[in-house]
């Protein structure tokens, strides 16, 4: 069971893809908190009751502004911590039911797409941390071409994640976007090929 994680413009989707299209299964973690706050959500009640200034008043009902939400949990780390209280929890909860599939399925690969895997120390339950990277003007570049992203609020975001530098010092594996598409493809192929002699699912 690969572990995937990488700062914010790295590449991780294109990397997260490239291990699907050979076979992997992936839990998407980004993909889950955007489900727990999207209509219906199970954390959105929660966490407009501790952040009632992130709401948003639509013909869907009281749904929570993730811009507004970003903007005041990425300045203020205390805040950020308050609002993972709420969704890690609740995030491990999905996951547990997607390993559970994944062990009945007998899934081969198997890809935890998390951009917390070092912070939440969740690399014990990995068979191997890959972190994916790119040089930073690059990921600047990428970044600040987001609809409504500026260099504060990147430099906000970068300040309540691990560096580059500390990821890539702990990763079992380095998959580069910087250098071209071919070779972040063959990076992704070489990590297969080691690691799938190994056991992929483990009970957690």
């Amino acid at each position: 069971m690969i572990g995937l994680t990488g700062s914010i413009g790295m590449g991780k989707s294109t990397a997260a893809r490239a291990f699907i299209r050979r076979g992997a299964v992936l839990f998407d973690a980004d993909a889950t908190v955007h489900r727990l706050l999207g209509p219906g959500g199970r954390a959105v009640r929660t966490v407009l009751t501790l952040f009632p200034e992130a709401a948003a008043e639509t013909p869907k009902g009281r749904l929570v502004n993730r811009r507004v939400l970003g903007g005041i949990v990425f300045a203020d780390k205390a805040a950020l911590r308050r609002l993972e209280a709420i969704l890690h929890p609740m995030v491990r909860t999905e996951e547990r039911a997607f390993l559970a599939r994944c062990r009945r399925q007998r899934a081969r690969l198997v890809v935890l797409d998390i951009p917390l895997l070092f912070e939440a120390r969740e690399t014990r339950n990995v068979d191997a941390a890959v972190v994916v990277s790119a040089p930073t003007p690059i990921q600047r570049s990428r970044v600040l071409g987001r609809r409504g992203m500026t260099a504060a609020k990147l430099d906000g975001i970068l300040r309540q994640q691990l560096s580059d530098h500390e990821k890539r010092r702990r990763a079992d594996f380095v998959v580069p976007t910087g250098l071209g598409r071919r070779d972040s493809l063959r990076a992704v192929e070489s990590i297969i090929r080691r690691l799938r002699p190994r056991r992929n699912v483990e009970t957690r």
